[in-house]
Order: C-alpha cells, then sequence, then structure tokens
C-alpha cells in the first residue's frame, strides 16, 4: 500500500476517490461534449504564423487548470500535489482519448518536468513555475526533415556567445503546440548540435528556447526569433496544432542550456519514457471509451432474432448483444481494456515503488519499469487501435458514417503508434537494451513477479485452470529470453533484430493474461465475501448467475473473471504462434532483392 510509505503517508483512499470523481465528473460533463464538434469544427487554425485552437479548449483548459489536475503529480516543492503516478494515470485516463486537447497541458508539463530534473534554480524560477502553472506553454523540439528516428543526424545548430547563451539555427517539424493562443509564451526545448560537437547522438545538447524572451524578473521581453511557419493536415488529433518550426530566420535566436554539454539525448530520455507511457494511456483510454460505446450500442440496438428462436416465425427480435458474433466482438474489447488499463497502472505502481523504496528495492522497480514501458507504448497503443476498429464493427455501417465518433476514435488513436517513437523502435528498445539490462537481471525480476502471482491462485479450485494455462506462457516468455540470449551467443543476431515487434507484441499478450489473473484473483475473493454476506451458496450457479442482475458490484466482479477467462483461453494462446514463427528463423526478409517487393513497369 502506497499510502503506508513515507513518501505518500499524507493521502488515503478517500483523498484519491475524491480525485477520481471529480476527474470523472469535469470529463462528462465537458470533455466529451466537444470532442466531435472540434473534429467537425476543423480543429487548430493556421494563419500568417499564428495558430489558434479550437475555442473549446480555453474553457476545458481553465476548468482542469484550477482543479489542479494538471500537477497532481508534481512534487509539493514545485507547486504541485505530489500524488502517486498511479492515481495521475487512472485520473487522465478520462481524458486520454481526448488527446487533441490534452497534448497542450501534456506537453507543457512533460517539458516543466525537465527543467524540474535539469534546470538551475534561475531557469526553474524564470521558466518552470509559469509552466506548470500552465500560463505558459511547453514542446519538445526534437524532429526534422531528415532527422526523425534518426536523431543524431539532426542539422539544428548552436553557436556559443560571449554571455554563455547560445545563438539557434534551423528547423523542426510535428512539434506538438509549437505555437497556439492558449499560452502567454511558449518554452521551446530544442535539441541542437553545439558548433564542433562531434556528429551522432553523443554530440546532441539541449536548449531553452522562449518564444518571447524573458527579463531577469520574469517578464517578457521581445520575440525570439522563432517562427511557426505552418501546420500539418491529419487524419486526426484536428484539434492538436502539428506545427512547423524555425529557429533563427533572422539570426536572433538566443536560447539556453539546459543540463550539462552532449547530454541533450540523456535529458530528452526523462521526457520522452514519460510520454511513451502517456501513450500507452491514450490505448487504454481509447480502447475504454470506444467499448463503451460500441456496448451501449449493442444493447439498445435491436435487430435480427436470438439464434436459439431463428426457426420461430413469431419471435421477437432482440438487441444485439445477444448476437454471439457481437458478444466475440465486446468480450475482446473488454478484455482488452481492462487489460491495457493494468499494464499502465503497472507501470506506474512500479515508478510510484521505486520513489517510495530505497535501496535495492528502488533498482527493482524501476528497472521493471524500464522493461514495460516499450511494451505499454507499442502493445498499448496497437492494441487500443485494434479495439477502435472493433468499435465500428459493432455499429455495422453506422460506424462508418458521422452520426457516431467511432470512426473518429480510430483516427485519433492511429497516431499513437507512431510518435513518441514508432512501435518498431520500442520493440528495437525492447530487444537490445531491456531484455539483456544488468545481465538479465531486470528480466528475471519481472518474471519473478508473475510468478508470485501464479503460486497465490494455482491452489484456488476457481482459478487453477487459468492459473496454469497463464504459468505455460510465463515459461514460454522465459524460454524466448533464453534463445535470443543464445542467438547472440551464437553470431545470429538478425535473429532477435528482425523478430522484435512479433516478441513484443508476445510479451504484451503474456503480461496481459498475467495481469487478468491477477484482478481475476481479487474480484473471486471480492465475490466469496459478497455471496457469504448475501447468504449465498457458492455452488448455487444458478443463483450466482442471475444476481448481477440486481447487484452492480457483483456484476462488475463477475465481469472481471470471465474477462480474465476470455482472454486467457482465447487470446492467449496467440502468443505460442509468435514464439513458434521466431523459433523457425526465417530470414527472408533480409534476403530478398529490393527490386523484388514489387515487379510491373509502373513500380
Amino acid at each position: 500500500d502506497l499510502t503506508q510509505t513515507e513518501k505518500f503517508a499524507d493521502f488515503d483512499q478517500e483523498m484519491f476517490e475524491m480525485t477520481l470523481d471529480l476527474t470523472k465528473q469535469i470529463c462528462e460533463e465537458h470533455v466529451l461534449g466537444c470532442y466531435q464538434e472540434v473534429d467537425s469544427e476543423g480543429g487548430a487554425q493556421f494563419d500568417k504564423g499564428s495558430v489558434k485552437i479550437p475555442h473549446q479548449y480555453h474553457g476545458i483548459h481553465k476548468i482542469m487548470n484550477e482543479a489542479g489536475l494538471f500537477t497532481m503529480g508534481v512534487s509539493p516543492e514545485s507547486g504541485g500535489q505530489g500524488m502517486p503516478y498511479t492515481i495521475c494515470m487512472a485520473s487522465y485516463e478520462y481524458y486520454s482519448f481526448h488527446m487533441g486537447f490534452m497534448l497542450y497541458p501534456e506537453a507543457t508539463a512533460g517539458a516543466a518536468h525537465l527543467i524540474d530534473a535539469f534546470g538551475t534554480d534561475r531557469q526553474k524560477k524564470l521558466y518552470m513555475e509559469k509552466m506548470y502553472a500552465q500560463e505558459w506553454g511547453g514542446t519538445m523540439c526534437l524532429t526534422e526533415a531528415d532527422a526523425g528516428s534518426d536523431v543524431g543526424a539532426l542539422k539544428t545548430k548552436a553557436v556559443r556567445q560571449p554571455d554563455g547563451t547560445f545563438k539557434i539555427s534551423g528547423a523542426k517539424i510535428f512539434i506538438t503546440s509549437g505555437e497556439n493562443d492558449l499560452f502567454k509564451n511558449m518554452v521551446h526545448p530544442v535539441l541542437a548540435r553545439i558548433e564542433g560537437d562531434p556528429v551522432g547522438t553523443k554530440g546532441i545538447s539541449i536548449f531553452i528556447v522562449p518564444k518571447y524572451r524573458v527579463k531577469e524578473d520574469g517578464s517578457l521581453g521581445e520575440l525570439n526569433d522563432v517562427h511557426c511557419t505552418g501546420i500539418e493536415h491529419k487524419m486526426g488529433l484536428k484539434g492538436s496544432a502539428t506545427c512547423s518550426m524555425s529557429f533563427g530566420d533572422n539570426g536572433d535566436c538566443i536560447g539556453e542550456l539546459l543540463g550539462e554539454e552532449r547530454q541533450g539525448m540523456k535529458i530528452m530520455f526523462q521526457m520522452m519514457n514519460e510520454a511513451r507511457l502517456g501513450m500507452g494511456l491514450q490505448g487504454s483510454s481509447t480502447a475504454s471509451v470506444s467499448y463503451l460505446h460500441a456496448l451501449a450500442y449493442a444493447k439498445e440496438r435491436v435487430q435480427g432474432k436470438n439464434i436459439k428462436d431463428m426457426m420461430n416465425p413469431d419471435a421477437q427480435n432482440v438487441p444485439i448483444i445477444q448476437h454471439p458474433d457481437v458478444r466475440r466482438m465486446l468480450m475482446y474489447m473488454k478484455s482488452h481494456a481492462e487489460g491495457l488499463r493494468a499494464l499502465v497502472y503497472l507501470c506506474s505502481l512500479c515508478l510510484d515503488k521505486a520513489h517510495a523504496s530505497s535501496g535495492d528495492e528502488v533498482d527493482k522497480w524501476s528497472g521493471i519499469m524500464d522493461f514495460l514501458i516499450p511494451v505499454c507504448k507499442s502493445y498499448g497503443t496497437d492494441m487500443g487501435f485494434k479495439v477502435t476498429e472493433l468499435g465500428i464493427q459493432c455499429f455495422g455501417g453506422y460506424g462508418f458514417c458521422n452520426d457516431y465518433p467511432m470512426h473518429q476514435f480510430m483516427r485519433d488513436m492511429k497516431i499513437a503508434s507512431l510518435y513518441e517513437g514508432t512501435n518498431g523502435i520500442q520493440a528495437l528498445d525492447l530487444v537490445a537494451r531491456k531484455l539483456g539490462a544488468k545481465n538479465g537481471a531486470v528480466f528475471m525480476n519481472y518474471l519473478a513477479e508473475m510468478n508470485k502471482t501464479f503460486d497465490a491462485y494455482k491452489g484456488d479450485a476457481r482459478l487453477a485452470d487459468m492459473s496454469k494455462d497463464v504459468k505455460e506462457y510465463i515459461d514460454l516468455m522465459a524460454a524466448m529470453g533464453m534463445y535470443f540470449a543464445s542467438c547472440g551467443k551464437e553470431g545470429k543476431f538478425m535473429i532477435p533484430i528482425t523478430n522484435a515487434y512479433p516478441f513484443l507484441n508476445m510479451v504484451g499478450c503474456i503480461s496481459l493474461a498475467w495481469l487478468h489473473l491477477w484482478m481475476a484473483g481479487v474480484a473471486e475473493e471480492k465475490l466469496q465475501a459478497i455471496y457469504k454476506a448475501k447468504g449465498i451458496d457458492p455452488t448455487d450457479k444458478k443463483a450466482i448467475i442471475a444476481l448481477p442482475s440486481e447487484d452492480k458490484e457483483v456484476a462488475f466482479y463477475q465481469g472481471k473473471v470471465f474477462s480474465a477467462e476470455y482472454y486467457i483461453k482465447n487470446v492467449l494462446p496467440t502468443a505460442k504462434s509468435y514464439a513458434e514463427a521466431i523459433k523457425k528463423e526465417d530470414m527472408s526478409l533480409m534476403k530478398i532483392n529490393d527490386a523484388s517487393f514489387a515487379c510491373g513497369e509502373n513500380l
């Protein structure tokens, strides 16, 4: 229990529940209503170097900021509440499907955190405080036209000045919130290479570059030769201004070093890891909202007879939730939405445990979190997208129409597998860096946590069968980790590299199965207590099946158990197909000549 630790001793469950109730209320009253409206009105608009964001965002931002929702996880020393990150993620889940809006405050908080972690006291006073207060905005200026995933190829230059500042020159693209009318000033952390520093990532530094220069008393000065040259026209997230930014067109863009020289990549990854966990949350949040819309529609849409009454000419048509194929889609959506949520919360819990622990426990929990970040980002966003696709399918033809937001959920979701490092890069990160971290100790620690759950429930008659299945796949994951290690020793380096993405999906699939078993175990304990309190015999299946119709708590916990059963029996087996394919060591994708990918006169 985090509240039993010194770091979080000032909090209790009542405070957490009040916070979540508040965020839920704000979402229902202010965020949901404008979601489709912003998209249909065209989103952010660019005009002669300026960007106007959707007018609805100004009001939402003010309400959420006044409620303190953007500084929940910020330390009290920096002006926040210092809540556990797990509670922050649970709160933000209500809004993260509307990432077109959330990127404005989230990018700002992320940039402020960089200054909080690496800035001088002066920089914190001048920039960080106003950014945490959401008076000034923030970005991360990383990507260039010829330096996207290959950050080391960037061309933005920093020239040292006699007063210790730097003149910045270069152009960046795909900069979220780079220009807008929400904030009084924008503070851009910009990756650049100091003149004379080595090529590649080792020569990169990071600089604080404000839109308006900031005087020593904190007031705004003159414009800083920073210009927005346009915004992207995107398939989704239309409310978010994705900007092209130009620095130093007139030779007068001043920046100041953040942290130490040539440490830009290290500093940037502080923000990147937070953002990647946020993308996993976007996957969970969007999957959840798509599922809930599909569920509501399936309960009210009447179409066709129940399959049991197909031959009865007098049978009434029924809601489509009674049709097996619709139930299949809903169970897939439900089990993935709940599993992805658990994965995000697990990553957040690891971070909280690392912050609240000491000694070896810090390394253990931070290591597990680092291992899971690429899984959470990649598997979370890919499966989140898959859930939104099924959401459209549940609506039939109406899902393809503008009457409902289902297609927008899918359009907005797609970007999450691309930004903050593509999912292919996440897979390479997992295999090349995280799997063998600390000589494999991190991976073994994660497996040990999974096995603890198996040990807890293997003797429970209600969960023994699911426990056995999950244990089989935990062992499979361990074996595949060892297999990749042996490939490295045998010089077969391309086997792990070419199969990094399937391996990550295998880890994600097995991780969700483990988390489902964990949730089912908790749910079963709750159910047994409820049955006992109601005087119901746990073996009376008829009474137990009927109980959810009259008791929402029972409905919730039984839903958790059935969700786990569905996932473990129907989805988990796909992990074995990943492992079997990997071990075939097929290299056809590397052997094929580039010219053989397509043949024809016009190709």
